[in-house]
């Protein structure tokens, strides 16, 4: 008799620990990818997590290049990628859903004694391909049309990163024809403009403007693109001094596309997992209340209602 009293109570305290497994169980969702990405993505994970406190996120950053190589092997769930596919790229399976949109900015060191000059004329496309596909020592002389012996550094992406595709698309190149000294990260990158008064770079514009403020950081400035090629830089085309400016010429296109750009996740073929089907749900539906807030130009409606039908198809 205590022999069977004690199997039951085991059977019974057994089923209660299952039960409470069961129902504490944690989902996890592992994302790595691009830095443009990477701050909207934690602030999405963190919203989340509040109606849903047994998902789990693991997100690092690592540029567009290493988000595609973890997708492809297995080691994570999302990409985040910030350039469109390559044709051999979208052959190995990937999947691909808009997500928001930014751009990449070039950016110059704010001491640089030319910049009040450069701020006033702008650089044409072909001024930018003449600084950042020569690989040659070049001063502003060559570039602005002035008698100056000042510098030009020019620091570029050393890792694989969809701001750096994104500018050399503007530029009509590929990112291994970008010259300078090479960077890791978006952080790296405008920190070393920053240290360097004759730099110049290029970055996605969460990593040049303050949130808080939404004014440029500290010691670096954004050399304003000469749209229209007239020489200089025309009220339409000045909307940099505040960062809801920029964002708003993203929005309605006055800022040129490329470098302006849209942000994906993606994963290796469509997505089965239920928790990481949801979390894309959300992120295009209550998901984009957070975006503007965060730095990023929200999906126009039909974009949001495209990728949603995605997850209809078979």
């Amino acid at each position: 008799m205590k022999r069977t009293n004690w199997l039951i109570l085991l059977l019974i305290t057994t089923s209660i620990l299952q039960s409470g497994c069961q129902h504490n169980h944690t989902h996890h969702i592992r994302i790595t990818g691009a830095f443009a990405l990477y701050p909207l993505t934690v602030k999405w994970a963190e919203e989340y997590k509040k109606a849903h406190p047994d998902v789990e996120f693991d997100i690092s950053a690592g540029g567009a290049g290493k988000g595609l190589t973890d997708v492809l092997a297995g080691a994570d769930d999302l990409g985040m990628f910030s350039r469109e596919l390559t044709p051999e790229e979208a052959k190995k399976g990937i999947w691909k859903i808009a997500v928001a949109k930014d751009a990449v900015l070039p950016t110059i060191n704010a001491r640089n004694p030319l910049f009040k000059l450069i701020q006033k004329r702008g650089l044409t496309k072909t001024d930018f391909q003449r600084i950042f596909l020569s690989g040659k020592s070049l001063a502003w002389d060559s570039i602005l049309d002035i008698s100056s012996s000042i510098p030009i550094h020019v620091y570029i992406r050393s890792d694989a990163s969809g701001a750096a595709e994104t500018w050399a698309k503007y530029l009509g190149v590929k990112q291994e024809n970008l010259k300078g000294v090479g960077i890791y990260g978006d952080p790296g990158l405008a920190d070393a403009v920053i240290k360097d008064i004759y730099g110049v770079g290029f970055n996605n514009a969460i990593y040049i403007y303050d949130l808080q403020t939404g004014k440029k950081r500290e010691g670096i400035e954004v050399i304003p693109i000469d749209i229209n090629n007239n020489g200089k830089i025309d009220a339409e085309e000045l909307f940099y001094d505040d960062f809801n400016q920029v964002l708003q010429a993203i929005s309605d296109g006055r800022y040129p596309s490329p470098p302006a750009r849209p942000l994906y996740f993606i994963s290796k073929g469509k997505p089965q997992d239920p928790d990481l089907i949801a979390f894309l749900k959300w992120v295009l539906t209550y998901g984009q209340s957070f975006v503007k807030s965060a730095g990023y130009v929200p999906l126009p409606e039909e974009t949001i209602q495209s990728s949603l039908q995605t997850f209809n198809q078979p």
